[in-house]
């Protein structure tokens, strides 16, 4: 996703960054309630976002200054 989102980073990005992480960790969850054989009704429970994030190494998209094009490093 890192690389993903370096390549696609043209203007304001945000917003679908936002959207892209919110649909990696859906289907995150969606992946581990299939592999645990877990009903995907309570997958929030049971996998909540520090999980993923911290514990499973999921990554959080942000707009970073050094990320946009017009800014100067």
């Amino acid at each position: 996703m890192v690389g993903w989102a370096n390549y696609f980073c043209q203007g304001p990005v945000s917003k679908p960054y936002r959207i892209v992480t919110q649909h990696a960790c859906k289907r995150l969850r969606r992946w581990l309630c299939r592999k645990h054989k877990v009903q995907t009704g309570n997958a929030i429970t049971r996998y909540p976002d520090n999980i993923l994030y911290r514990e499973l190494g999921l990554v959080r998209l942000r707009l970073c200054d050094r990320n946009v094009p017009w800014a100067k490093t």
